[in-house]
């Protein structure tokens, strides 16, 4: 183990705790904190930052941690997501369900695509300018992706 190392796990035993608490108390999820302590600890190694007394150190802990939360934070308010458990229980008929499911389903390359263009109504364009991929690329992707639920949808029937 280099020094490097060794200093960062003394770090963390000194100061992982205290940066959890403060974590779930902005961010009210364990996984979140769990996340935000993590990229503290990743930001304290690829900064090497050199401090001036053991009071600037758990400043800079605590101030990076919460930077950290706030944009976390931010990122939830602008892309609101839902839990996959609780499209389970979104209302619909059984048909409808059976479709959702169907769609979390496709590969990843087709699922993009499908869920922009089909449920949040952005344009070809857009998503090609989103996921950096041509025009062309997109709309084969969707093509591709509905040819999927087609022979998965008439699976079901």
């Amino acid at each position: 183990m280099n020094i490097k190392e060794k200093n960062l796990e003394c770090q963390m035993e000194r100061y992982g705790n205290m940066l959890f608490r403060l974590g779930i108390i902005l961010l009210n999820n364990q996984q979140d904190a769990e996340d935000a302590v993590q990229e503290t600890f990743l930001r304290y190694l690829q900064k090497s930052p050199v401090f001036q007394d053991p009071d600037h150190e758990k400043a800079w802990f605590l101030k990076v941690v919460s930077n950290i939360c706030r944009d976390m934070r931010r990122f939830q308010i602008r892309h609101p997501t839902c839990d996959i458990d609780d499209l389970e229980a979104y209302p619909g008929t059984d048909e409808q369900k059976n479709v959702i499911q169907e769609v979390l389903e496709l590969p990843q390359k087709y699922k993009i695509p499908i869920c922009l263009h089909y449920i949040e109504g952005y344009s070809v364009k857009e998503i090609a300018g989103f996921t950096h991929c041509s025009e062309n690329a997109v709309k084969k992707q969707l093509q591709r992706g509905r040819e999927a639920l087609r022979l998965k949808y008439g699976e079901l029937d």
